[in-house]
């Protein structure tokens, strides 16, 4: 049985795109490519976080009004955010109305400004926890890599990053390629990772 699934374009894809069309071009040019900018590092663990015990087709159509919401996820925005800000989230119909997950996003954003005063960069600090040796695609749902990235979000005070969280991460924002063997944009993200120079 194929691990990968035949787009309309007749091109080999990972099995999850199935599940619909919208997963079809976030897949093909998002999912897996190595990301340096610390926005947009910053609003993958915020979204992993929103999705905690929902589906990430629901994150992805409301990314959009995340992004309106949460001002481009610019974390030092966010991090002046009160109570004020807090209630207005909570009435947003086109987000996750969560109070303890908007609060996370919050506190986060305080985090993650210390963390840049301290490391340069969020980048610089998530992409230390890239894996030397990455094990065949899609086979698990944490890894030791993971679970040292959440170990120490958490001991640096975050929320909302459990390993699972983690890892999902470490697979949207290219620490790891987890394209199955055969899928066609898995060796595209390998020649762009090649090319690659990691933040220090």
């Amino acid at each position: 049985m194929s691990k990968t699934i035949v787009g309309p374009d007749g091109k080999p894809r990972c099995p999850w795109c199935a599940a619909t069309a919208e997963y079809m071009d976030y897949h093909d040019h998002e999912w897996g490519y190595p990301v340096t900018d610390d926005y947009r590092l910053f609003e993958k663990l915020c979204l992993e976080g929103f999705q905690a015990g929902l589906s990430w087709r629901t994150i992805l159509s409301k990314r959009d009004n995340f992004r309106a919401a949460f001002h481009q996820f610019d974390f030092h925005r966010i991090a002046e955010f009160t109570d004020r800000e807090v209630e207005a989230l909570l009435q947003n119909a086109g987000i996750v109305r969560h109070r303890g997950k908007i609060e996370a996003v919050i506190n986060n954003a305080q985090r993650a400004r210390e963390l840049v005063d301290k490391e340069g960069s969020l980048a610089a600090y998530v992409w230390r926890f890239e894996p030397q040796n990455t094990p065949s695609p899609q086979t698990r749902s944490t890894s030791p890599e993971s679970n040292a990235l959440s170990k120490d979000l958490k001991k640096k005070g975050w929320k909302f990053v459990g390993p699972t969280t983690a890892y999902a991460f470490m697979q949207a924002m290219g620490l790891v390629n987890d394209h199955v063997e055969g899928c066609y944009t898995r060796s595209k993200v390998a020649q762009v990772k090649a090319q690659f120079e990691r933040p220090c």
